[in-house]
């Protein structure tokens, strides 16, 4: 894989923690596709609180946890890589928010001078 670095695309794929691909998390099955595509990384976060497109607000502070909660998938990477990749996401991300963000790598590296981020 080439060294990541200047300008960049990030796509920001925000779904719900209980969305499921064929009885899987969604999220995850949105990281093992960017892996198999040979894309420069992908990172997972999960949300406190949010809402989507229905408005309904789903929250950590409740004293029943919520079990919904927002998760956002960032993957970044050369802007012919990601665009290539959007395709993939076509019928897979039914609900939810799907963006690009032109950005700019300072710096890519992994563990132990790998190129990659935690290798």
């Amino acid at each position: 894989m080439s060294r990541l670095g200047g300008p960049a695309l990030k796509l920001t794929v925000l779904v719900g923690e209980s969305d499921t691909w064929h009885h899987r998390p969604l999220y995850g099955e949105v990281v093992h596709r960017a892996r198999a595509a040979g894309l420069a990384g992908a990172s997972v976060f999960r949300g406190v609180e949010g809402f989507g497109a229905s408005s309904v607000l789903h929250t950590a502070r409740l004293l029943s946890l919520s079990e919904d909660l927002p998760v956002a998938v960032v993957i970044v990477d050369e802007e012919e890589r990601v665009r290539a990749f959007l395709p993939q996401l076509d019928g897979l991300v039914a609900e939810g928010l799907v963006l690009l963000e032109r950005c700019e790598v300072v710096r890519y590296a992994g563990r132990g001078g790998g190129a990659g981020a935690g290798e």
